[in-house]
């Protein structure tokens, strides 16, 4: 029986050879191949880990934004109710007043939703970090 020829991209295929009469160096050359296939499937689910982590921040961020935004005009509303308040109470003051409590709620509500989504956000690739232990745990002993 002759050596099989392995082109570029081909693994083992136990139906056309007798494993028996493959080279050391062809093992070691598949093994190779195969790890570093591995490698960089796992590099490839660390960044979308990553990515979709940081997605969540971004959320959680312009959520905690809107909410100080929200937060300067509440402090801007009262201002300017506290003035036309004091200045005459009338009508405007109040109509100022009402808008800047509802500011207020609007700043509270972002506050909290922001404040909850930020803490569901875990920078550490954990399905990564499992199956990189998984892989060591092979490597150690690939028989078992």
């Amino acid at each position: 029986m002759t050596a099989p020829s392995y082109r570029s991209g081909q693994g083992f295929d136990p139906a056309q050879e007798d494993p028996s009469q493959t080279s050391v160096g062809e093992l070691i050359g598949e093994i190779s191949d195969d790890l570093s296939k591995l490698f960089r499937q796992e590099v490839e689910l660390a960044k979308a880990e990553v990515r979709q982590e940081a997605q969540k921040a971004g959320k959680a961020a312009g959520m905690l934004g809107g909410a100080g935004f929200a937060g300067y005009l509440t402090v801007l509303f009262l201002s300017f109710a506290l003035a036309w308040g004091l200045g005459n109470v009338m009508d405007y003051g109040w109509a100022a007043l009402i808008v800047a409590v509802l500011w207020g709620i609007v700043a509270a509500v972002l506050f909290v939703s922001g404040k909850k989504k930020i803490k569901d956000v875990d920078p550490m690739p954990r399905r990564t970090v499992e199956t990189l232990k998984e892989d060591a745990q092979w490597l150690k002993n690939p028989t078992g």
